[in-house]
Parts: structure tokens; sequence; C-alpha cells
């Protein structure tokens, strides 16, 4: 028996959930995502329950089917300060941990956080570097293999050399010039096409 689970009202009685009257009308907790991600870090870290499922609990708490269904519809603060729309693309990927070590050891992307609903279900992960966010899946569904996405670049030569100097086997990207700026496509392990762009 998971007492965070089973009785909702713990997580609104801490203080992260504490929020306007909005909880007492709807009978949802107020949290944003943000505070629920430090929630489960903190709780976690005391032992008995998984961080995947405190941020759980915290998205049935708020109202929402699940952590996903919560994190799309609520946008971070610290990412939307002024309430400005955001639009994620999301990768089908098969491997995690090869999708961690390509994104992250190689493009320079940190690994922000990861869900899965049972130890040995597919991975929902997002990632970002400098301002891009991207969703990494491993669910069937949720993306088509082979999918492209656009990143802009403030210096692409820089980035393009911080690559090459790692002489990944798989992936040694030239720049191409064209009147619209300098593109440099990357094939992700899962042919899912990354283009680096730095406008005219």
């Amino acid at each position: 028996m998971d007492p965070i689970l089973d009785d909702p009202t713990l997580l609104a009685r801490h203080p992260a959930t504490q929020g306007p009257d909005d909880a007492a009308r709807t009978g949802h907790v107020v949290i944003t995502t943000t505070e629920a991600k430090a929630l489960a870090r903190e709780l976690s870290g005391q032992g008995g329950i998984s961080h995947s499922q405190v941020l759980e609990a915290a998205a049935h708490a708020a109202g929402h089917r699940d952590w996903n269904t919560f994190h799309a519809a609520a946008p971070e603060r610290q990412d939307d300060p002024v309430g400005r729309q955001r639009v994620i693309p999301v990768l089908r990927v098969f491997d995690h941990q090869l999708a961690r070590e390509f994104y992250c050891s190689f493009l320079g992307f940190t690994w922000r956080w990861e869900h899965q609903f049972e130890t040995e279900t597919p991975v929902y992960a997002e990632v970002g570097r400098e301002g891009c966010i991207l969703h990494l899946s491993e669910h069937h569904g949720d993306a088509t293999p082979g999918s492209g996405v656009m990143i802009t670049v403030p210096d692409l030569a820089a980035y393009r050399e911080g690559l090459l100097v790692q002489r990944h086997r798989n992936a040694r990207p030239g720049i191409s010039r064209d009147a619209w700026g300098q593109t440099m496509t990357v094939l992700d392990p899962f042919d899912n096409r990354i283009v680096f762009w730095q406008r005219a």
C-alpha cells in the first residue's frame, strides 16, 4: 500500500501544493509541473516511493489522467513566463539508453526527466538544450520513425566543431549554405533527422 497514491490529500497538505482558492472550488490540488518535479525529488529522496510515482500522484491530484497529460497541459513557469504557447516535437526512439547517449553525450542536450508506467514499459523522456525542448518516446504510435525537426543555433560552425572532435562513428555532419542560412543535418540512431539552422 502506498500512502501517497492511496491518499491524495497527503499531496494537498504539502507546502508545494498550497495555492489560492482554486483547489477548494475544483477539488483538485493547485500545482505546477515545476513544483511537482521538485516535490518528486524531495519525496523520492526520503525513500519508499519512486520519483515517477510522485509525478503520477501529482497529476491525478491536479485532475489529470497521468503525468504526460498533465505536463503537456501545464507549461512550466520558467519556460513560459508570459503565457506564450510552445510547440514541443515528439520523436520516436526504440532504446532510451541509446537515445540518451546520442542526444546528451554527443549533441549536448540535458536529460531533463523520464517517465515509465512500470519498470519494463516504454520510456517517455524530455531533453533540452539552450531553450530547445524535444520529447523522446519509446511508445508505439506517439511518433513516426524517420521524422525531422529544425533547431536554430547562433553559431553553427562552432557547434559543428564541437561535434567533430568527438569523432562519432556514424555522425560527422557537414554544413550546407543556402540563401536562408546555414544548415547541418544529423541523423539520430532511429533515423530521425535533426537539422541545426543558423539564420542568414
